[in-house]
């Protein structure tokens, strides 16, 4: 099957809950230039409050805001909560959902995750949506079921709606395990064909401890149009490489 090569690939950085003003600061004086930014897309995911002091900085890099969560009310007496809106206003253009953490630490269902799609969408945002089995799952050959089953969210999805899918195995992230090429790429084509059986075109990148040592290898995957990074992506140095390796894959 035909994938949707047409887009340039994406290298987002989820820095997760790390990151301090400072930091920031040095990561950016660290961080190389975009060897190929006809073919790669670079954005990268602070926690909330770097987000309005890192818009401006990576805007002039050429680098896309985005958030790790959102809530889907658009305003309120939701104590701790950000909402679509004030994504939008620190300049965000995505947002993670349905993170892996989020769904198994702090209990996010399906219900909820199609709550925060639609929010997104109705406030201009590109949800990053995450799926993944977890190591039992795939042992008991459950992976596909669980792959549609999250991706089931999408089925009133908007025509045309912005999407990009990352496809993070649970048990690869964090964990320094990284799935086989084989397994990346059996799993990213039921990934594309079960996005175009519900009507979508999108990009999927592939997440789970990408880092430099191995991004070449993993980009060249049929099917992978990306990296989602976690911990590479806190340094500067390592989330070039692995930005560097995304350009090498796309001009291949």
């Amino acid at each position: 099957m035909g994938f949707s090569s047409h887009k340039r690939r994406l290298v987002a950085g989820n820095w997760k809950m790390n990151g301090l003003l400072e930091e920031a600061r040095q990561f950016l004086d660290g961080l190389g230039e975009n060897p190929s930014p006809d073919h790669v897309e670079v954005a990268l995911m602070p926690p909330f409050t770097l987000l309005h002091p890192l818009y401006e900085p990576l805007r002039n890099k050429d680098i896309r805001l985005g958030a790790q969560n959102v809530y889907y009310e658009p305003k309120g007496a939701f104590t701790g909560s950000v909402s679509p809106m004030m994504l939008r206003d620190a300049g965000c253009h995505y947002v993670i959902l349905g993170h892996s953490e989020r769904r198994h630490i702090i209990g996010e269902t399906n219900e909820m995750i199609h709550a925060k799609l639609k929010a997104a969408w109705e406030n201009g945002l590109e949800p990053i949506l995450c799926i993944g089995e977890k190591l039992e799952e795939r042992e008991a050959g459950r992976t596909n079921e669980v792959l549609k089953e999250q991706l089931s969210v999408l089925a009133d999805a908007p025509a045309n709606a912005p999407l990009t899918v990352a496809y993070e195995p649970v048990w690869a992230i964090g964990t320094g395990r990284t799935a086989t090429e084989e397994q990346v790429a059996e799993t990213h084509a039921f990934v594309h064909e079960e996005l175009v059986r519900l009507g979508h075109d999108c990009r999927v990148l592939y997440g789970g401890s990408v880092n430099p040592g191995n991004a070449e290898s993993l980009l060249a995957c049929p099917g992978v149009e990306g990296a989602l990074v976690g911990g590479a992506s806190l340094k500067a140095e390592s989330f070039t490489a692995i930005i560097e390796a995304a350009a090498k894959a796309a001009e291949e």
